[in-house]
């Protein structure tokens, strides 16, 4: 028999699932579908976790350290979904203690050795987190959509189509971000008063018959117009702004601990991303997998602080 840690990275899209050995070497790998419970009923969601674990696990591996990671892990306060996800997760042959912590644990692992330090995470929502002994100590946002989650995806789309709207019920011209937002929302438009008058109507009732946070995806168009459209270029720079004072709120006066950044909307390409470094001071770095960083803590659990980060 061999012994195995495995790691979880929890989505709403994905489950990525790491296992490794006690020397670090990677024991394997699994996917599966969105296991987060906060985003799909508590028994699928398990189900798909589960998957990922066996698909992770070698035959005849015995599992001494889970660790599952995900946004809005407070979830597992409720004993009936822990006992949903138990059940899931024993019948693929983890037998040990099965431990949950948020995605900016796992995304602050993923990226540095580090004991303390800080985690921004701009995503879909957005959250800033100051990591103690590698656990979330506090944290500044984080507060979903409606109540905040300024700078992450869904806040530069709303942005993206409340600054068309305006264009729309105005004379100034349609520029770049305006246009690729009303073609990807409504397809195409006539550039005169009528119009303008429909494609406002259209764009509305488009963006209000879906569900709030489907805002995200116009994220994107508002990264592929900075470069030509100042109206694009002041949503990432507000963006930035917004993540950065969520960071320095959540990290002490002086402090020189790394900074991990996390999310494809602040990821290394991602104009959004370069903005917010400028406005950052110490080292930053970049998660690369929380998978990895699950793996890790799973691993610090099952063999104590020597244990080595994973190989991958």
């Amino acid at each position: 028999m061999t012994d195995v840690a495995v790691g979880v990275d929890i989505g709403g899209t994905s489950s990525r699932a790491l296992a490794v050995h006690a020397d670090g070497r990677l024991a394997g790998r699994g996917s599966s579908g969105g296991g987060n419970p906060n985003s799909h009923p508590p028994a699928h969601a398990a189900k798909r976790v589960a998957e990922a674990v066996a698909a992770a696990v070698p035959d005849g591996a015995v599992v001494v350290g889970c660790m599952l990671g995900l946004a809005g892990e407070s979830k597992f306060t409720d004993k009936t979904v822990v006992a949903v996800f138990e059940t899931a997760l024993r019948q693929v042959g983890v037998g040990c203690r099965i431990d949950v912590v948020s995605d900016a644990e796992v995304a602050f692992a993923s990226a540095t050795s580090s004991l303390d330090g800080t985690v921004v995470i701009g995503g879909t929502g957005s959250v800033a987190a100051r990591i103690v002994a590698r656990r979330k100590e506090s944290w500044r946002g984080g507060w979903g959509w409606l109540l905040g989650d300024e700078g992450s995806a869904y806040w530069i789309g709303r942005a993206a189509v409340r600054s068309t709207l305006s264009v729309l019920q105005s004379t100034e011209a349609i520029g770049p971000l305006a246009t690729a937002v009303l073609t990807e929302a409504i397809g195409s438009f006539a550039d005169d008063a009528p119009g303008r008058r429909l494609a406002l109507s259209k764009l509305i009732t488009a963006a209000n018959s879906e569900a709030p946070i489907r805002l995200a995806r116009f994220a994107s168009l508002v990264s592929s117009s900075a470069p030509t459209d100042p109206v694009a270029a002041a949503i990432v720079a507000e963006a930035a702004g917004l993540l950065a004072e969520q960071a320095h709120l959540a990290r002490r006066s002086g402090e020189t601990t790394p900074v991990v950044l996390a999310g494809s909307v602040i990821g290394p390409a991602s104009p959004v991303g370069a903005a917010l470094r400028e406005r950052l001071t110490g080292e930053v770095l970049f998660a690369p997998d929380g998978a990895v960083g699950a793996a890790w803590l799973a691993a610090l659990e099952a063999w104590g602080p020597e244990a080595p980060r994973p190989i991958v």
